[in-house]
């Protein structure tokens, strides 16, 4: 598969299939004899786990380690185990932060939902953080 049939179906560009070449996040990439990339099958497994791994928050360091990891094989995987779980505590922090963000905002939407309907902006103390006012 080629480069751009690739960038299609990922839906990701040219310059970013070869930046995780490059920067060892993805094997390198065979080539035909006039030297275009010829992606193979374990080539695209590569490019979803990478694709997963940077939804997930990993950095392009993590992502190469990661990648020379499983090529050094079996031994590895104490640390690759490591990686991923210490990957999987960083996204259950976001998670959390997210949750008690989106509940203020929430509260606040309803305070001025209320508002609307009844002219008056009230702030009540049962569900009210700190800082909130008529911000």
């Amino acid at each position: 598969m080629t480069i751009k049939e690739v960038s299609e179906r990922y839906g990701i560009s040219q310059d970013t299939l070869r930046y995780y070449e490059k920067a060892g996040m993805i094997p390198e990439v065979n080539r035909t004899a006039g030297g275009i990339r010829d992606y193979s099958e374990n080539d695209l497994g590569w490019v979803e786990l990478v694709l997963c791994m940077r939804n997930a928050g990993l950095s392009t360091g993590s992502i190469a380690e990661y990648r020379r990891l499983y090529q050094q094989g079996d031994c590895t995987i104490p640390d690759r185990l490591k990686l991923l779980t210490d990957q999987r505590e960083e996204l259950l922090c976001a998670q959390a932060r997210i949750a008690e963000t989106l509940e203020r905002l929430n509260y606040k939407i309803s305070v001025y939902e209320r508002a609307v309907k009844t002219g008056i902006l009230s702030w009540d103390e049962q569900g009210k953080c700190s800082g909130d006012d008529d911000r």
